[in-house]
């Protein structure tokens, strides 16, 4: 697992070369956010344990494999651990998976492997709530439930994979043509580009996704993406 440090405040752990999760240092230890595919469980641990700290709370932006994989591993070593994870992403996160939609959600199917967990989710993050020093902000697109969440301190979006940083900053259905895995495993492409333009109103200094290195820029980044798409 390669081990990139961010700032003062969170590293970057890749695995494979480009699956990523991260720690987010708290006050009291550290933040996971996404957990990687299965098998991340000991190099995640040992990361924490060479940064120093230990791994207080787990934060998922969504339920796809490569970002659940680890879960259980890591919680089944860390007793007392948190598990935070959006209300929407309660039925995906169950063995086998409740894929059904909720009215006023497009009808459109999604794949991507949901293989469930079976840790207990205990904290529900909303849209808009501060968890620590990470702002939660809802970005369904790439899945039904999605959440990304800015850290204020540094202008840090963990996107997840509302946007990827494979090659360049992309949002997620509209990623360049060596990196189709995204849209292969799509849900709505509307919702994803409604979820980049809300970012917009955030104060963004650089991009952290499930995919890719750190991208900096910022929102004016986001924003020359988000304005040469054409729907």
């Amino acid at each position: 697992m390669n081990i990139m440090r961010i700032n003062e405040h969170a590293t970057q752990l890749t695995r494979y070369g480009f699956v990523n999760c991260y720690l987010v240092r708290a006050e009291d230890g550290f933040t996971l956010i996404d957990t990687g595919l299965a098998g991340s469980a000991k190099d995640i641990l040992a990361a924490a344990a060479a940064l120093g700290a230990p791994i207080r709370r787990i934060l998922l932006t969504h339920a796809h494999v490569d970002h659940v994989g680890s879960v259980d591993a890591l919680a089944a070593q860390l007793p007392g651990v948190s598990v935070a994870a959006s209300e929407r992403s309660l039925p995906l996160l169950r063995h086998p998976a409740d894929k059904s939609l909720r009215p006023g959600e497009p009808m459109e199917s999604f794949a991507g492997g949901l293989p469930g967990i079976k840790t207990a989710v205990t904290h529900l993050v909303e849209d808009g709530e501060l968890y620590g020093s990470l702002r939660v902000i809802a970005t369904p697109g790439h899945i039904p439930g999605h959440m990304s969440f800015l850290d204020e301190r540094d202008g840090t979006l963990y996107a997840g994979d509302a946007l990827t940083g494979v090659g360049r900053l992309a949002v997620c259905g509209w990623t360049p043509w060596y990196f189709p895995l995204p849209g292969w495993v799509m849900w709505s492409r509307s919702l994803a580009l409604e979820s980049a333009v809300k970012l917009l109103g955030f104060r963004i200094e650089r991009f952290a996704c499930g995919h890719g290195v750190v991208r900096g820029g910022g929102a004016a980044a986001l924003e020359e993406i988000v304005t040469g798409i054409s729907v």
